[in-house]
């Protein structure tokens, strides 16, 4: 670990936002195993002079940051983070110049550094009322998220104004997301021995129109309040493909994942995905069963409410671009309940999920700031 020379009151903010990323990546957190960073940031944040006591769901918190005096209505903002990181290969965590290495440094430990950095440094000061959800369950599929259950169960949060989910985006302001759809698609078929294929049906060879539509499928782009999102479709897994390599296998499964737009409801999504896989299959006329379709994940897509007052605000404190966000986010969440949600945090995108992970502390410092003159903004409303 660095040593850090403190020479001034923001050197010795940015000395403890710097540590606090390090501790955070010191405590291994992968999917699934969330309840020791939980409970040490549980510890942390209840020496801090809350206005009611942390609310902890599962290894999920809900941490009350600032609370109007009664019958003042300010602006309500949730500052929303997961605790999970995907299992990647990752040195032990470090600083080497400006930058922090460990699993999730990027996503998003750097965000729930700001939260915590704003928890202590910054509190007293806020004019809006600011609460911390920290969730387990993020990397996973979405029904096994807690962020779900935490919407579903806590008093106070479908009532909040915005929510900032401040997954890694360099300090852009990326606003909704795509929805994602997976679906597993079987095709049957019948063995037989490879020197004599005649006999059988190739499961295998009757996916080969199917990867052929996809192939040629162009991103289909969507303009949505002047922000281009991209609706496409891949085949991203291929398995159970045979019982031997001397046999002609007689089942294969492919795993089709659509990503489509927020004009795009769940069911649409759904219709449009099992017509494209019909497609195929009526137009070569396949003997024996049509291809089986199983919806195994659905993510709904969020608006991106970008004249929104408080987005604006947001904008105006400074973030370094203005975007549609492409991929899934939990913004989707909050917007199913109509509540305005937005992604921007200050961990690299392109870090996310890379063996031996890293991200800039200019970027999380810089990050700190804006998030904080944005709060600090809100005083009017």
């Amino acid at each position: 670990m660095r040593s850090v020379i403190l020479t001034s009151p923001f050197d010795a903010f940015a000395g403890s936002l710097d540590e606090t990323l390090l501790w955070l990546c010191t405590i291994p957190s992968p999917i699934g195993e969330e309840d020791a960073i939980c409970d040490a940031i549980q510890a942390r944040l209840q020496k801090e002079d809350l206005p009611a006591p942390i609310r902890r769901y599962g290894n999920s918190l809900v941490v009350p940051l600032t609370r109007a005096p009664d019958g003042e209505r300010r602006p309500r903002i949730a500052l929303v983070g997961h605790l999970d990181t995907v299992r990647t290969e990752n040195g032990p965590a470090r600083v080497d110049g400006d930058r922090v290495y460990g699993a999730g440094a990027a996503d998003m430990k750097s965000g729930l550094a700001v939260m915590i950095a704003l928890a202590e440094t910054a509190r007293a000061l806020l004019p809006c009322d600011v609460t911390l959800v920290f969730y387990a369950r993020e990397e996973g599929p979405y029904d096994g998220n807690e962020l779900g259950p935490v919407l579903e169960q806590d008093p106070e949060l479908p009532h909040v104004d915005l929510a900032v989910c401040l997954e890694p985006s360099d300090n852009r302001l990326q606003l909704g997301c795509n929805g994602s759809l997976h679906a597993t698609v079987t095709f049957e078929g019948r063995t037989a021995h490879s020197s004599r294929p005649w006999q059988g049906d190739n499961a295998i060879v009757k996916a080969a129109p199917l990867l052929a539509e996809l192939g040629r499928l162009a991103p289909e782009d969507h303009v949505i309040d002047g922000h281009t999102y991209r609706a496409v479709i891949s085949a991203t897994q291929g398995r159970d493909g045979g019982r031997g390599r001397n046999v002609v296998p007689d089942s294969f499964s492919l795993n089709v994942n659509y990503r489509f737009p927020p004009d795009v409801s769940l069911d649409e999504a759904e219709a449009h995905l099992r017509a494209l896989v019909a497609g195929p299959a009526h137009e070569h006329g396949w003997e024996g069963p049509e291809p089986r379709v199983e919806i195994t994940d659905r993510s709904p897509a969020a608006p991106p409410n970008g004249n929104h007052p408080l987005i604006t605000k947001l904008i105006a404190a400074g973030v370094k671009a203005v975007e549609p966000k492409q991929a899934w986010t939990d913004v989707a969440r909050f917007a199913v309940r109509g509540i305005p949600a937005v992604n921007f945090g200050p961990g690299e995108n392109a870090q996310a999920h890379q063996k031996n992970e890293s991200t800039s502390l200019a970027l999380i410092h810089e990050g700190f700031h804006i998030v904080k003159r944005w709060l600090l903004s809100l005083s009017n409303g």
